[in-house]
């Protein structure tokens, strides 16, 4: 996709308000080698849009970074709905607990530092997990999907980022420990017959898995 077909399709959904384009700014100028961990606007604008579809009031995101797309979640959730955040980086979130206050989401979004599969093993306590977003460590991808399916209800929604990988996925050359990863994991959610599964070409693609 061109630019400038990018630009109008980012301009004729939800484009980014004035806080998401502050974030993305200040996460290219602190982050300059990573900004590119960012979800795509498109993104963004579709995970509100899955999020006020599904209505849960337990959601979960596995890799948060700077939190942009924690932002789009927690702004589709319903009234009472939570939205936790696993990630390990203190430097990355600490930009992302500023603009949740910001955007008046610090009673709504809650940060749990540490391994994702330490923070999901630990979650007794919390009601089912009926919305996730994964976009953490390719080579975790399928640890955190199975962790996660197993607290879901019949309709739990599961979305993976890179699924697409920049088109290095169809790459037969691309052998690289994170390539490898994601086109098993692929494979496995294509035959999994637990979830009804579609996988888009939006942003570096992304993978819907709805529990049956």
């Amino acid at each position: 996709m061109s630019d400038e077909l990018h630009r109008y399709v980012v301009d004729h959904g939800m484009p980014p308000d004035d806080l998401l384009q502050d974030l993305i700014a200040e996460t290219r100028e602190q982050f300059t080698d990573r900004a590119g961990m960012q979800i795509d606007a498109a993104q963004g604008s579709f995970l509100t849009l899955l999020a006020r579809m599904v209505q849960p009031q337990f959601a979960v995101e596995v890799g948060t970074f700077t939190g942009y797309s924690s932002i789009c979640i927690a702004r589709g959730l319903p009234a009472g709905g939570r939205l936790v955040c696993c990630d390990i980086s203190e430097e990355f979130t600490s930009v992302a607990r500023h603009y949740w206050q910001r955007a008046d989401l610090g009673d709504v979004i809650e940060l749990r530092l540490g391994p994702a599969l330490d923070t999901l093993a630990a979650m007794s306590g919390d009601p089912i997990i009926e919305l996730a977003f994964i976009d953490a460590d390719k080579t975790g991808y399928r640890g955190y999907y199975e962790a996660i399916l197993g607290r879901m209800p019949s309709g739990g929604l599961i979305v993976v980022d890179n699924v697409l990988w920049s088109g290095r996925i169809i790459d037969e050359f691309d052998a690289s420990e994170d390539t490898v990863a994601l086109r098993e994991f692929n494979d496995v959610l294509a035959n999994d017959r637990r979830v009804d599964v579609s996988m888009l070409t939006v942003g570096d693609g992304l993978t819907l898995a709805r529990k049956r």
